[in-house]
């Protein structure tokens, strides 16, 4: 059996044809393969290819029901390819993001993408910092399916829910327990105090109830007996 690496390689080879045309194959290859090195560093417990292919496919699902043109949803992809591949749990908060999206704007460009490609990439890394769309920050539809697809982990299934949470524990082995707790509840109440979690119709409308469902039981979880 194929391992999801594979399968992930396979898809982006298919993205990089389309953003990167003159590139060639080589080159589309060995820019997968430095992707996919990074998403399957030792240190990662949540924030490896099992996430990416998740996000990946909740851009499938929002493709086709917000809907995204196909231009949108290869930017959309290839925002999710790049948001988390600088990830080190100890690093400052923005850190990795920023990061991120350096190597974005480097690798884009020595692929030859489009600068305007490069910008809408480098920009929707950044949002998923703080996972805050400004007004006029564009193209919206590509940033609005970012943000949902990134954040369609707190909708996950009960058992799923429950594995994302110990892998976020697990990432974060070296913050002490009570450390851990109060950040992680302050993380999560501001999602929860939020009036929309998600900002496309179809996720707000699919995920929403699922999601405060998963953000309140941990909360309580977090906090019993404080």
């Amino acid at each position: 059996m194929r391992t999801d690496p594979e399968l992930l390689l396979d898809r982006w080879l298919l993205d990089a044809a389309e953003l990167a045309p003159h590139a060639g194959r080589d080159r589309w290859l060995g820019e997968g393969s430095r992707l996919l090195a990074g998403w399957t560093e030792a240190h990662r417990r949540y924030h490896t290819v099992q996430h990416l292919e998740e996000m990946l496919a909740a851009l499938d699902e929002l493709e086709g029901a917000v809907p995204l043109s196909p231009e949108e949803a290869l930017l959309a992809r290839t925002v999710a390819w790049y948001h988390d591949l600088a990830h080190d749990p100890r690093a400052a908060a923005g850190s990795n993001e920023h990061r991120s999206a350096t190597l974005a704007r480097d690798h884009l460009h020595h692929l030859g993408a489009d600068d305007v490609v490069v910008d809408v990439v480098e920009e929707g890394v950044l949002m998923t910092a703080t996972h805050e769309v400004a007004p006029d920050a564009g193209p919206l539809a590509v940033l609005d399916a970012v943000h949902d697809a990134d954040l369609w982990i707190l909708s996950a299934p009960p058992e799923r829910y429950a594995a994302y949470r110990r892998q976020v524990r697990e990432e974060y082995a070296h913050v002490p327990d009570d450390s851990f707790r109060s950040g992680r509840a302050a993380v999560l109440r501001a999602f929860a105090g939020r009036d929309r979690l998600y900002r496309t119709t179809h996720g707000h409308r699919r995920w929403t109830e699922r999601a405060r469902r998963n953000l309140a039981g941990e909360l309580a979880d977090l906090t019993d007996g404080q």
